[in-house]
């Protein structure tokens, strides 16, 4: 039986991206993110409604300032507490957890699709999805950019502007691009 291309990109294979299926759930997360984005911060409170009911886990007293950008959303799994300043994205083909406590600073991107490196395959849309897992406690400055198959673990520290290329061991603070122990 032939998979879908979002089986494909769950099981970590590579997939097509430009797939109806994959843009229908992107639209989706689309308008959960507009309705966060635009809705009066009073009203809103810490998260709008659409944007929480898109996640695949929210923990308590999660807070999320506008703007902020998720490519599908299901694939979010959110710690107790767990903040975003503003600029924020996610761009989540891969499973995405971030445990309690961890704190990011304005425009930090997360990053789980990966382009193939072949420029005719690239062309066609071919990429493929990891996972990326943030523990408990993680300081992620501003500007700083995790890429795809990163774990950063538990009290460690992404400096700002950091492009996290590596796994980050725990209680380590990183700066630099790529970002390397300080």
């Amino acid at each position: 039986m032939a998979r879908t291309e979002r089986e494909k990109m769950l099981a970590g294979e590579w997939y097509t991206c430009m797939d109806d299926e994959l843009e229908r759930l992107r639209q989706l997360a689309r308008a959960a993110v507009l309705a966060h984005n635009t809705m009066d911060p009073g009203a809103r409170g810490p998260m709008a409604p659409a944007l929480a009911a898109l996640f695949g886990r929210v923990g308590a007293y999660v807070f999320i300032e506008a703007p902020f950008h998720v490519a599908y959303g299901f694939n979010v799994t959110l710690g107790k507490g767990v903040y975003f300043n503003a600029g924020c994205t996610i761009l989540d083909t891969a499973p995405v957890t971030i445990g309690a406590g961890s704190m990011f600073g304005p425009a930090v991107q997360i990053y789980c699709a990966d382009h193939h490196r072949d420029p005719a395959l690239r062309a066609a849309g071919q990429e493929i999805a990891r996972p990326v897992a943030i523990a408990e406690n993680v300081w992620v400055g501003g500007g700083a950019i995790i890429l795809p198959g990163i774990t950063v673990g538990r009290d460690a520290i992404v400096g700002a502007g950091s492009v996290v290329t590596r796994d980050v061991a725990p209680g380590a603070t990183v700066a630099g691009n790529p970002a390397r122990p300080i």
